[in-house]
């Protein structure tokens, strides 16, 4: 009895074997899955490495095409303030600066006046001696008359002291008149005359002072600024506040005669020394070149910027170097 229980309870051994059908459907399913993936994912990597590819070949072409440009032109594609690339054998260093005037000169009256003319404007070109500006000289002229009038005085003064001297002098000969009257005579033509050159050295200040009020041009050149109107009052200087009379009448300065103004950083000074040969391109016409040297380095660098001063005069300058604008500056090497 008992053992046909337990034959009962016994597990047959075929049941426990676990049924391998499910198993291989579950990795069947698997292995689809992975196989799609892997067919959505290659697609993508081949259109990511065509856009590399595709990039890589447009920098090339860009880089190749800009060598080919500078090439072309002669012109460096150098940033500002930085050296040129080694493959320019003669330039040590290319920087970008300003073209100034190497004199701007601002035309001030000698003292204080009322303009009464300005016969230029700005642009206008000047030679050397044009009368450029009147000031009103009706005081001056005045004074002039003035003084004239204390010559003619003067004069007469002297001539009246000569005709006496020379009668007492003839009467002292003959004892006629005593040697303290000829004395007294002689001294009183001595200050007749002394009378008459501070006479004439009034009016002659007073005639300097009527030249002053024509005021000419002292160089060959361009009027850059015009910085006064008829009929206002100009002064010789300033004696503070904003609102004064005007210290200046007109500025002007010669277009032959420009050079380029830098800031070198202290790093790049090496590379500079003073009478080097530099050649000088304006920003806003890159083909045009002109010749130059380096003229003047300043004494004292400006510790805020950590930079250095240089002036590079340019040689037989044109109409395409305009004053205040930028220009790239090459710094050549000694041949």
């Amino acid at each position: 009895m008992n053992t046909e229980k337990l034959k009962d309870l016994q597990i047959n051994p075929a049941d426990k074997r676990r049924p391998q059908r499910a198993f291989w459907s579950i990795v069947i399913v698997v292995v689809v899955v992975l196989l799609a993936t892997v067919s959505f994912i290659k697609p993508w990597a081949k259109d990511k490495r065509e856009i590399v590819n595709n990039d890589t070949a447009s920098a090339s072409n860009s880089v190749s095409a800009n060598t080919a440009a500078s090439q072309s032109t002669g012109e460096t594609t150098t940033p500002k303030n930085s050296p040129v690339a080694a493959g320019n054998d003669r330039t040590a260093l290319t920087v970008s600066g300003y073209i100034i005037n190497r004199e701007r000169i601002e035309l001030s009256p000698r003292f204080l006046g009322v303009v009464k003319w300005i016969g230029v404007k700005k642009g206008d070109a000047v030679t050397n001696g044009q009368v450029v500006v009147l000031l009103d000289d009706a005081e001056y002229r005045a004074r002039l008359n003035e003084a004239e009038g204390r010559v003619a005085n003067a004069q007469v003064a002297v001539a009246k002291g000569e005709l006496d001297y020379e009668r007492i002098q003839q009467l002292a000969k003959t004892h006629v008149e005593s040697k303290q009257r000829e004395d007294d005579v002689r001294l009183q033509l001595d200050a007749a005359r002394a009378a008459l050159r501070e006479a004439e050295g009034v009016a002659e200040l007073a005639r300097t002072y009527v030249e002053w009020c024509t005021i000419r041009s002292p160089i060959n050149g361009v009027v850059v600024e015009k910085l006064v109107n008829p009929n206002e009052l100009v002064m010789p200087q300033s004696f503070g506040g904003g609102r004064g009379p005007s210290t200046a009448l007109l500025a002007m300065a010669d277009p032959k005669d420009l050079q380029v103004e830098i800031d070198m950083n202290e790093s790049d000074l090496a590379k500079v020394s003073l009478g080097q040969k530099c050649r000088v391109s304006p920003e806003a016409y890159p083909d045009k070149n002109y010749t130059g040297t380096v003229a003047e380095i300043a004494p004292e660098a400006n510790r805020a910027k950590g930079t250095l001063q240089i002036k590079v005069q340019i040689h037989n300058p044109d109409k395409f170097l305009t004053p205040e604008l930028s220009a790239k500056v090459e710094f050549l090497k000694a041949d």
